[in-house]
């Protein structure tokens, strides 16, 4: 899980720091006019944002199911972190939020 979480870090990193844009999904493959309608630097600060938080959660049930030796708590913060990040993630990217305004000529 430790990996997991680390690979989750790497990758909000790799995204937001190291402008590796091709690394969302859907963005490499927009013609040069679309990839112009969207703020991808928030996305890619969203994108960092969530994964940050996905490994958090991760990590918080490894420590909590070791403290507590219950080893089934490490698998369903996972799912959590898993099943509220993504949705979230999806849902927040995809909104006008991170669209540029196109000004009327």
């Amino acid at each position: 899980m430790i990996l997991v979480a680390i690979i989750f870090i790497i990758l909000g990193i790799l995204i937001k720091h190291g402008k590796m844009y091709f690394l969302i999904a859907g963005y490499n493959t927009m013609t040069a006019e679309k990839k112009a309608k969207y703020n991808i630097s928030e996305i890619a600060t969203l994108m960092r944002n969530v994964m940050f938080a996905m490994a958090f959660l991760i990590l918080l049930g490894y420590f909590v199911s070791n403290w507590l030796n219950k080893p089934n708590l490490e698998m369903i913060f996972m799912f959590i972190a898993i099943l509220i990040g993504l949705p979230y993630l999806l849902i927040k990217a995809n909104s006008n939020k991170y669209k540029i305004k196109q000004t009327k000529k």
